[in-house]
């Protein structure tokens, strides 16, 4: 029995006698499947030829990534903070290198995820470090591999310690949501989307979408419920789902700006 890993997306699946017959996150509308057809790993294979690096990407945030690029490319963050550190996101791979900097800088309390593109192996993660995990009630059917540290939360909030907040703003997924630390940007305030909010190129710029890699849009409707959802928290930066992804100025602003764009480009 063997908890196999899709290769596409990164998603971990409960233990079977043989390879499970489609991974459903990828053969979601927002998700492909590969154009060679579904493949499978474990992560003892992985490790045998993947690594991951570890970025300061600011003053209390890590990233975790994985070299060579693994599934959909993106990396982790880990957010130190005085209650007890919070992996925002996560990423298939676990190695000795990556364990022993997140068990020097003070393990882990929890783990939260934007949306299930970013599940991953979650579950390996939390029963490493002894953590929770808060995922949105709204995409429990996503959850390949069920587990008791995991808490689904409902609502548009859930206030977590040290005046963080997971912010629900559905959008690419229902249970789609962003995490606002108040610390951040030296106390102005940071949102971390993954992307629920993607930063684009131009990094002035962020954009929305129910699936990118199908160029499929969202409604208006959806869009200015996600403005919403997040104004009534400051924020100065924005750190995204991959390495450089972010706004590192008035990204407030930068997310109305793109917000009213998004809305005159589809003619609203």
């Amino acid at each position: 029995m063997e908890n196999f890993v899709c290769v596409q997306c990164g998603t971990q699946f409960a233990e079977t006698a043989g390879q499970p017959s489609r991974c459903p996150i990828c053969t979601d509308e927002r998700q492909f499947v590969r154009h060679a057809g579904q493949e499978w790993t474990t992560l003892e294979r992985l490790a045998a030829d993947h690594y991951n690096c570890l970025k300061e990407e600011a003053s209390g945030l890590l990233g975790i990534g994985t070299e060579p690029e693994f599934a959909i490319g993106q990396r982790a963050l880990l957010l130190q903070s005085p209650g007890g550190n919070l992996l925002w996101d996560c990423i298939a791979l676990l190695d000795d290198q990556a364990r022993a900097e997140i068990d020097a800088r003070g393990g882990l309390r929890a783990i939260a995820i934007s949306h299930p593109h970013f599940y991953t192996t979650m579950v390996d993660w939390a029963e490493r470090f002894d953590a929770q995990i808060f995922l949105h009630a709204a995409d429990r059917e996503w959850v390949m591999r069920k587990s008791s540290r995991i808490q689904f939360w409902e609502g548009i909030a859930l206030s977590l310690w040290d005046g963080m907040t997971l912010i629900n703003c559905g959008g690419h997924f229902d249970g789609g949501s962003v995490l606002h630390w108040p610390a951040g940007a030296n106390g102005k305030g940071a949102l971390l989307t993954g992307d629920i909010i993607t930063v684009v190129q131009d990094r002035r710029y962020v954009s929305f979408m129910r699936s990118y890699p199908n160029l499929i849009p969202l409604g208006a409707m959806a869009i200015r419920r996600i403005v919403e959802r997040i104004e009534p928290f400051p924020f100065h930066h924005i750190y995204g789902g991959w390495w450089e992804a972010n706004v590192l100025s008035d990204a407030k602003a930068a997310v109305a700006r793109s917000a009213e764009r998004y809305l005159r480009a589809i003619g609203l």
